[in-house]
């Protein structure tokens, strides 16, 4: 998917939401453990009850790996269930992925050409080597962590060296890399503050913000400090959207969270566009 396309959709929702699809056995409705493959059934009523509202649907690896093959085999159908019904929307693997070069090929390929997302969050800590492989196909998009939401971020990714932030030195070493046009980048909707000196580094590429809703960032914020000429925005909701109920109405109770949320960014789009 092209960036472009990314953008079109954005505005035909008018909406920049992205759902993150990261599903635990404890919490989904009791009534569809009974079912052949429970995950796949929760993803499929998720995703018909919120796929007018949202532009993008992200899952996070872990949460398909805890179960093993029946875990894979459920990505996988949910992947194909996207690309075949709904291929307009952006898809994401959270995977965190990054090692050096012909593994991340490996793990490159096994997203983008075997599974078929679109995108892959990468960690960026072994540098070069281990993004450019992703960076090598076409009409494929790598996120990069650089700021994130959790409380650890200050560990490392605030840190001064040499005077600049560890976190600001990633992203400006990442813009030398080989088809960089093409690299994301996660920021925390916690750090919301952070996004005006990040948006001065990096003002076109577009960046992917967890934290807003059940982690306490504010979508306002995001969008003051983030936003740009295209928008340049993903902001995810995990838990605030897809366990809005654990009871037999859940997608119900989805889509009503998922379309607050798109009311509130048609708001901060139509006072910007």
């Amino acid at each position: 998917m092209t960036t472009k396309q990314i953008i079109d959709q954005i505005h035909k929702k008018k909406s920049f939401l992205c759902v993150g699809l990261d599903v635990d056995l404890n919490k989904i409705p009791k009534h569809l453990l009974k079912k052949e493959d429970p995950i796949f059934e929760f993803n499929k009523a998720i995703i018909d009850a919120t796929h007018k509202y949202c532009v993008a649907y992200k899952p996070n690896t872990a949460f398909y790996e805890a179960y093993g093959i029946k875990g894979w085999k459920a990505l996988e159908k949910t992947i194909a269930y996207l690309n075949t019904n709904f291929p307009d929307i952006f898809t994401i693997a959270d995977a965190k992925r990054g090692d050096i070069g012909n593994t991340s090929t490996m793990y490159a390929k096994a997203f983008f050409e075997d599974l078929g997302f679109d995108a892959v969050t990468i960690a960026p800590y072994m540098g070069k080597d281990s993004v450019e492989p992703f960076l090598a196909f076409k009409d494929k998009h790598s996120i990069l962590l650089a700021l994130t939401s959790n409380e650890g971020a200050f560990d490392f990714q605030t840190k001064l060296i040499d005077g600049k932030e560890v976190y600001k030195q990633v992203i400006e070493t990442s813009k030398t890399y080989k088809n960089a046009d093409n690299l994301m980048y996660v920021v925390g909707a916690t750090k919301a503050t952070f996004l005006k000196e990040i948006r001065q580094i990096i003002p076109e590429n577009f960046l992917l913000v967890p934290g807003v809703g059940a982690q306490g960032g504010s979508l306002k914020e995001v969008c003051k400090y983030g936003m740009n000429a295209s928008v340049g925005l993903l902001v995810n909701s995990s838990r605030g959207i897809i366990y809005a109920s654990s009871d037999e109405n859940f997608a119900k109770a989805a889509k009503e969270k998922a379309k607050e949320l798109q009311q509130d960014m048609a708001i901060e789009l139509s006072q910007r566009f």
